[in-house]
């Protein structure tokens, strides 16, 4: 028994084909402000990932050093709250606000790996 790889091949070609024209579609898709905010918020980074692909940027919030002396307040805690991670992803271009118009960035706030605030940018 031989194997013809070249048999396979147009079967292959095709598949793959269609596999990164849905991710390019996905990645296409312009949303109204409305459209976005229903799909995506409260949304996990997986929904996102899955839905809009690769952020452009990503930004993690970061507590500073020297917090408390700036702010003149500590925190002491009840020592069971666990600690919150603030997550920042960017995307351009996808969210529209009037015909042929779309906002130059889009941020999702992810508090805990969920998306907690988005944002419409005109001027970064």
């Amino acid at each position: 028994m031989k194997f013809n790889a070249f048999k396979k091949l147009p079967l292959s070609i095709t598949i793959a084909s269609l596999a990164f024209a849905g991710l390019a579609s996905a990645a296409d898709k312009i949303y109204t402000e409305n459209e976005f905010l229903s799909s995506f918020s409260g949304k996990t980074q997986k929904v996102i990932l899955e839905k809009l692909g690769k952020p452009v940027k990503k930004h993690i919030a970061v507590k500073p050093a020297n917090a408390e002396n700036v702010t003149g307040k500590t925190f002491k805690g009840d020592g069971k709250s666990k600690p919150v991670k603030i997550e920042m992803w960017y995307y351009k271009g996808i969210v529209s606000y009037a015909p042929k118009k779309t906002y130059k960035e889009v941020e999702l706030t992810f508090v805990n790996n969920h998306v907690g605030n988005v944002a419409f940018f005109n001027n970064r």
